[in-house]
């Protein structure tokens, strides 16, 4: 004769064991964090980056790059706490792609005052050292924000200070290097801004004019030749 003892249950039991919802107990059993379902942060910020520079900071939302990424909404939030912090961290490449690159161009090693402004003008030349069309995209978001404008302003300073160091440890008076310093950057700056449409050959034709301009000395053709060198002609 076998007996049936029933184990009573207590309500205290029941509350000692938490909830978790169907939708959380679902992605705990898929969530496979290896696999970069997530994406990361470098992927949320590279798509910000070109939504920017196609679009404007306006085209800079959570959802469209979510879509673009073919990620869920909610995973932006594992990298930045809101919109505000992507936009926040954009400022920070701007810089980190421009005048970082510049002012540390203007430090180059250079035997030679021409010399040394090639080493300026390289660093204009190239998209990995200045990213004409971020800085282009930061200046029409400038427009918009007046503390992104600041921040424009405030590198356009610390730019032109760079660039009339150099040239003062070349030699120049300090109003004239200010004035040769403006003359370089308004320049380059003006190239991005009209998205002055030349070809890298012709850019390079005129290269040496302007080192004389800038600096009031021609280049030597062995100067020429290394700077066509950096880019492979």
């Amino acid at each position: 004769m076998f007996i049936t003892v029933k184990k009573t249950v207590s309500v205290e039991h029941f509350l000692r064991i938490p909830f978790v919802p169907p939708s959380l107990r679902v992605m705990e059993e898929t969530e496979k964090p290896e696999t970069g379902w997530r994406g990361s942060r470098e992927g949320w910020l590279e798509a910000a980056y070109g939504a920017l520079i196609r679009e404007g900071v306006d085209a800079v939302k959570i959802l469209p790059l979510a879509e673009q990424l073919k990620l869920s909404r909610t995973s932006f939030y594992w990298f930045f706490q809101n919109r505000d912090a992507l936009l926040a961290a954009l400022a920070e490449m701007w810089e980190a792609r421009t005048t970082t690159p510049l002012t540390a161009a203007t430090r180059e090693f250079a035997e030679t005052e021409t010399e040394a402004m090639l080493n300026v003008i390289a660093c204009f030349l190239r998209p990995e050292t200045f990213d004409a069309k971020l800085e282009f995209a930061m200046r029409g978001w400038g427009l918009k924000d007046p503390a992104i404008l600041a921040r424009v302003a405030e590198a356009d300073q610390q730019r032109l200070a760079a660039l009339a160091a150099l040239l003062e440890r070349w030699g120049h008076a300090a109003l004239d290097a200010d004035v040769r310093a403006r003359t370089i950057y308004l320049v380059q700056i003006g190239y991005i801004s009209m998205q002055a449409d030349e070809t890298l050959e012709t850019r390079l034709e005129r290269i040496p004019s302007y080192v004389e301009i800038y600096t009031g000395r021609p280049p030597e053709p062995r100067e020429i030749a290394r700077f066509r060198g950096r880019f492979g002609l």
